[in-house]
This record gives structure tokens, sequence and C-alpha cells, in this order.
């Protein structure tokens, strides 16, 4: 499964560490984080999806504290 959700991140770094740190999650396809256009794209096993979101999230708050994911 693919969804695309809009986010915050203030750095484009940040965003880099976030998106390195959530593709090396197991059932992780693909990640991306995108600074500029203030999305986040994650693709990930149908079954365990809404798990691997809630890590993904996790994850990003702990390398930037201000990230948010909205629409979760």
């Amino acid at each position: 499964m693919k969804k695309k959700y809009d986010c915050e991140i203030d750095c484009a770094n940040c965003a880099a560490e976030v998106q390195d740190a959530i593709s090396k999650i197991n059932g992780v396809q693909s990640a991306k984080v995108n600074f500029m256009m203030q999305k986040f794209t994650l693709e990930a096993e149908d079954e365990r999806f809404d798990e691997i979101l809630k890590e993904a999230i996790r994850i990003g708050k702990t390398i930037e504290p201000d990230f948010k994911v909205m629409g979760v």
C-alpha cells in the first residue's frame, strides 16, 4: 500500500535523516520526506501498514521533535 500525507518538518537535513531512518523499518518498501513540498509518502506492506505508519511517525519525532504527519 502507498499513501501520501501532508507533513510538517523544519529543515531539509532533518527530512533526509527521517527518510533514511523510516526506510530501514522492516516492511517499508519506500519512504520519502519532501521538505520543500512538506509531503510524506510511505509505501509498506498492506497488512502491517497502520503499525508501520505509527512506527515511522515515532521515529520521525525522535529525530525531529516538530515532525508532524497530518490526516493520521
